[in-house]
């Protein structure tokens, strides 16, 4: 466990993660350009406003394991750990300012040049995947003139405090989350962490960064989903409150990790006929609803996303495992493959089809008018077996994630390509080029 922490920017993100790993028992020192916080914090006083904070300041700085300074060298000469809670803010088109992080990180590699132990440095600023691979590790050894991974060691623990309740989410977080490079340096960080009661994920630099932005931009999505849901109530005379409250009652597919795996787009007989629906009714009401109605355009992207991802393998002979829009069912209204292969055939592309659940035989009523109305030749494409299709193609696609897919790895030609909007193969299994996967 490091005997001292240290924590450059003393704002929101700063003084809290400083005042908390204090009372966690680490010698804190914070670090800021502005001479008012660090004469704050070494009075005893928080550098900003919220429940708890200022007594929690006051009595670290009391008990001697909270202190700041304006010296990059004394903080990091005297600290084992060094955070980076500096701020990121927008540029004007909307790109993050990261002249705080450079400057820091500069600054931090001179002050490594004569410190001769190891030393961490952790982002836990909200950045961009690549910025500490691409930005803050060059800026360290540009000035310490050393290689980062010898002696200098990087890693990313983005921070999930909101603020009014940051003293409670630093104690009581849904998860730690660590990005490292090597399993050393994931556990120095883990180690800040010792006394949380908290899950502990550790992963990639690059997962690390991102996974702060997936959260705060679906936090953005699900304030907008619930108003445009509201407004839409409100002009029907619906209690809105109500819908949510039940809505948020569903833990198996609402508020759960259903339908949040990248993958193809949706289809079937139920989203995207509602999602119509509503995003039409909201039209005649005059309430504009437009995560609702892009949601239906962000789906249509995706299908075109997997034809040009076929067609940009430049073969003309196409496979396609898997017609139904979702494993073991006949289900076809709105399967985005059948969009998918109706694209295809207008680029003139050499289609033959496999799916053990779809046939002439089996299939009856709408969802069969639905298949031979949008591929009036349908049967004539379709295959009785998957090597029939492998045999066939020079490029295959993976529609759904029926089990039997798995299975082609080794009955794939040398050459032959695998477009896997599913996730259903394993890429490291198959030779480099050979697999795209839609988003992965």
């Amino acid at each position: 466990m490091p005997a001292q922490v240290s924590v450059f920017g003393l704002g929101y993100v700063g003084c809290v993660s400083a005042a908390c790993f204090a009372r966690e028992g680490f010698d804190v020192v914070g670090v800021d350009v502005a001479a008012s916080k660090v004469d704050l914090i070494n009075r005893g006083q928080a550098t900003i406003v919220e429940q708890g904070i200022g007594e929690l300041v006051s009595s670290m700085a009391k008990a001697g394991r909270l202190r700041a300074t304006q010296s990059v060298a004394e903080a990091v000469r005297e600290s084992d750990i060094s955070l980076l809670c500096v701020g990121t803010p927008s540029r004007s088109n909307g790109s993050l300012d990261l002249s705080y992080v450079a400057r820091v990180a500069a600054q931090i590699g001179e002050a490594l040049v004569t410190k001769t132990t190891p030393h961490t440095v952790v982002i836990r600023s909200t950045v961009l995947p690549g910025t500490a691979h691409e930005l803050v590790v060059p800026a360290l050894e540009r000035a310490s003139g050393r290689k980062v991974g010898r002696d200098i060691f990087v890693a990313s623990n983005p921070e999930f405090l909101r603020e009014g309740t940051s003293i409670k989410d630093f104690y009581d977080p849904p998860f730690t989350l660590i990005g490292a490079d090597d399993p050393e340096t994931a556990g120095r960080v883990s180690g800040l962490y010792h006394g949380i009661d908290a899950p502990v994920h550790i992963t990639a630099v690059r997962v690390s960064e991102m996974v702060k932005y997936a959260c705060n931009c679906f936090h953005g999505l699900k304030v907008g989903f619930a108003n445009e849901i509201g407004n839409i109530c409100k002009a029907l005379g619906v209690d809105s409150h109500e819908v949510m409250r039940i809505f948020v009652e569903d833990r198996k597919l609402n508020v759960s990790p259903a339908y949040l795996k990248p993958g193809f787009a949706f289809g079937g007989s139920c989203l995207p006929k509602d999602l119509r629906a509503v995003a039409y009714r909201a039209r005649e009401l005059d309430i504009p609803t437009p995560i609702l109605s892009a949601t239906m355009e962000s789906n249509r992207l995706q299908i075109e996303r997997a034809h040009n991802m076929v067609l940009a393998t430049g073969t003309r002979r196409v496979g396609i495992l898997g017609l139904a829009f979702k494993a073991g069912t006949d289900d076809l209204r709105e399967s985005p493959v059948v969009t998918l292969i109706e694209m295809l055939l207008g680029k003139g592309i050499e289609l033959t089809i496999y799916d053990r659940e779809v046939s002439r035989a089996s299939l009856i009523g709408a969802n069969r008018e639905y298949l031979e109305r949008e591929i009036p030749h349908i049967w004539s494409l379709m295959r009785e077996t998957i090597d029939e299709v492998l045999a066939a193609s020079e490029t295959v696609v993976i529609g759904n994630t029926s089990g039997e897919f798995r299975t082609i790895t080794n009955r794939l030609r040398p050459k032959q390509m695998v477009v896997d909007l599913a996730r259903a193969l394993r890429g490291e299994d198959l030779p480099a080029g050979a697999y795209h996967g839609i988003c992965w």
